[in-house]
């Protein structure tokens, strides 16, 4: 199964779903979602609301692998079931998309403009769960806000010491070490950023692969080294706060990079639609980042 849903995630034509809102970014999604926060008394109450959003995304009949080709999870999404299986499960056996895990724990203060993850103590049992929850990958969020060498550094060199452990354990990482869409010097940041991924990339040994998700970049095609790196499954990208019409726009002109939208998939849902309405504006969002992720 392993080595199929590796295949699909390299070769496959389609894109990748961010269904993997947290704690912390979850009111913001519901109230998006029309949901607002006097609908729920707690955060139970609360994660109950969001995985009623995400198992109604997931069900849906345009949700399927002949477009979207992985889903990234919350932790409590995998623990919870859609359509009576293990969300996981389901979503490889029923629907053909392959699961990805959320592994960090947030964001640390800002130093030398950037964000480092949370430290993670317990993600060696996190792992082991996830591995046991049928889980392909992982995902783990840093942020850069302004290219400051130091910072930039200091992202990258977390992101791959974590990746080494989430490999060893044998799932395959999405690396994300995110440019602010408002960063003041964008182009700079990202070129350090791309020299300290390759430097890192050139350092795996030839057995050893990871996703990169990546912000879309102010000149088209500039991450196509790393796209054709042997080091790298797939480059996916995220919207980071574009419009789904904008982001799409910037990811068709990124040959060989795919999307890995959240806020820009779910743009347009809302918890008072029918069910035709609410799968006919999924299947249009679905269809246009298909589009945009295949135009290259």
């Amino acid at each position: 199964m392993h080595q199929q849903q590796l295949e699909k995630i390299r070769t496959g034509k389609g894109f990748i779903a961010a269904l993997d809102q947290s704690g912390g970014s979850s009111p913001k999604a519901l109230q998006l979602y029309g949901v607002g926060e006097d609908q729920y008394d707690n955060d139970d109450e609360m994660f109950d609301r969001i995985h009623e959003m995400r198992s109604r995304i997931i069900t849906s009949p345009s949700f399927t692998g002949e477009r979207i080709l992985g889903a990234i999870l919350f932790e409590g999404t995998m623990d919870r079931q859609v359509g009576g299986q293990p969300t996981g499960e389901h979503l490889w056996s029923a629907k053909g998309v392959v699961p990805f895990l959320k592994v960090d724990k947030g964001l640390a203060p800002e130093a030398d403009g950037a964000q480092l993850m949370k430290p993670m103590p317990d993600l060696g049992a996190l792992l082991e769960r996830a591995v046991a929850k049928q889980m392909f990958g992982t995902k783990m969020r840093s942020v850069i806000a302004r290219a400051d060498q130091t910072g930039v550094d200091a992202v990258v060199d977390q992101q791959f010491e974590l990746a080494v452990q989430i490999l060893d354990a044998g799932l395959v990482p999405i690396v994300e070490p995110e440019i602010d869409i408002n960063c003041p010097d964008k182009a700079d940041a990202e070129q350090m950023l791309k020299a300290a991924i390759t430097a890192h990339l050139d350092r795996l040994p030839a057995d050893r692969q990871v996703m990169l998700k990546l912000t879309l970049p102010d000149q088209d095609g500039f991450y196509g080294d790393l796209v054709e790196h042997p080091a790298t499954v797939r480059v996916v990208a995220l919207s980071g706060g574009y419009a789904r019409d904008d982001a799409n726009e910037r990811l068709a002109r990124n040959p060989g990079v795919v999307a890995s939208f959240s806020r820009a998939l779910t743009e347009g849902l809302t918890a008072q639609q029918s069910a035709e309405e609410f799968d006919a504006a999924l299947d249009q969002a679905i269809k246009s980042i298909y589009e945009a992720s295949i135009a290259g």
